[in-house]
């Protein structure tokens, strides 16, 4: 079978989409993982913000395929325990995790846009140093694998196990879309999985350094995203 013969075989039509989505709802995420590397190979790869999700995930993909594809997106403005966390689990996994940037440096963005564009307009921020990225990324893959849960934002709550990516236009893979945050944390006590000590500090959900704070009792486990100011996504999964 030639090269573009294989390509055209990995092509899923959205009535196969719609059908795999239902056929997984109720598979244990390691199952799904299997079939998108028998189906995809090295033409999906794994996304991860190096949460408690991607976590699990990076575990269930190294007992699978340590040699998987799996990236993050670097935007120069992440936690120190971030980029700690990232070496822990390639000592513990043995896994390479492909780095993907922005185009422009912070002090070009400076330059172009102004000092501190995440305060004065987080969403061309956002932009700039992840979706353009993640584009880049997206561009060379038929599908991609996220970490993504429908309990995390309204934008995620309808989410599918399987589905057609409207944004990027390929599949996009939810393995663990019906899990609680429950489910993962207990996943990761009886896996001894590392995840960031940031979460043991009241910082449930953690970006970028400047768009992160800390969470309060009581309050929502995203409300330290973006706080004070009418925005839940960076525009990944919107």
């Amino acid at each position: 079978m030639t090269g573009v013969e294989k390509a055209i075989e990995a092509k899923l039509n959205d009535d196969e989409i719609e059908k795999l989505g239902t056929q997984f709802e109720e598979a244990a995420p390691e199952t799904v993982l299997h079939w998108a590397l028998q189906r995809f190979g090295k033409s999906v790869a794994l996304a991860t913000g190096f949460g408690p999700e991607g976590c699990v995930l990076v575990h269930m993909l190294a007992g699978i395929e340590p040699n998987a594809r799996i990236f993050y997106l670097d935007t120069d403005l992440l936690f120190d325990g971030t980029y700690d966390l990232r070496h822990r689990l390639e000592d513990r996994y043995r896994v390479r995790f492909e780095r993907q940037t922005a185009e422009l440096s912070l002090e070009d963005q400076a330059a172009r846009f102004g000092e501190k564009l995440w305060q004065t307009d987080p969403d061309q921020c956002c932009i700039l140093r992840k979706v353009q990225p993640l584009t880049r990324m997206l561009s060379g893959l038929d599908a991609w694998i996220t970490a993504i849960r429908r309990g995390q934002t309204e934008d995620r709550a309808h989410a599918k196990i399987v589905e057609r990516d409207k944004k990027f236009g390929i599949v996009k893979i939810n393995p663990l879309a019906a899990w609680s945050s429950e489910d993962v944390w207990k996943f990761i006590a009886e896996n001894d999985v590392p995840y960031n000590k940031l979460h043991d500090e009241g910082y449930p959900s953690i970006g970028c350094r400047p768009c992160t704070s800390l969470v309060q009792i009581g309050e929502d486990q995203r409300s330290g995203r973006w706080r004070g100011i009418e925005k839940t996504e960076c525009g990944l999964h919107r």
